[in-house]
């Protein structure tokens, strides 16, 4: 079992950047998949950015490459997403998820996860 608990949203102003945190329990957590995922209001859960147990591979959402980093520290059981040049439509519930070591498949959808975080709050005003 792995649980994750997400932080460091907030409101940010156009342009800005903020770093979300997504700490895990367990002592399995470096061989899990990690990615994160987004919900704004009325609109389907959306892949944001994934990457492997080794951190070696990364997959982004076309909408936000080149502004968002996706890393993790193993040792501290933790993957972050630094968000840079933040846009209004960025705003949305941000989500962490796991997948168990084995998968290898597209990590881009949100049912192949098996544990999930209860989300942050981002919201990025014009």
């Amino acid at each position: 079992q792995v649980q994750l608990v997400e932080s460091g949203g907030g409101l940010v102003q156009t342009g800005g950047s903020l770093r979300l945190s997504c700490a895990a329990s367990g002592r399995t957590f470096s061989s899990f998949a990690m990615g994160w995922f987004r919900q704004a209001p009325g609109k389907e859960r959306e892949f944001v950015a994934a990457n492997t147990w080794s951190g070696g591979y990364t997959y982004y959402a076309g909408s936000v490459k080149g502004r968002f980093t996706i890393s993790r520290d193993n040792a501290k059981n933790t993957v972050y997403l630094q968000m840079s040049s933040l846009k209004p439509e960025d705003t949305a519930v941000y989500y962490c998820a796991a997948i168990r070591s084995g998968y290898s498949g597209s990590y881009r959808v949100p049912a192949v996860y098996d544990y999930w975080g209860q989300g942050t709050q981002v919201t990025v005003s014009s």
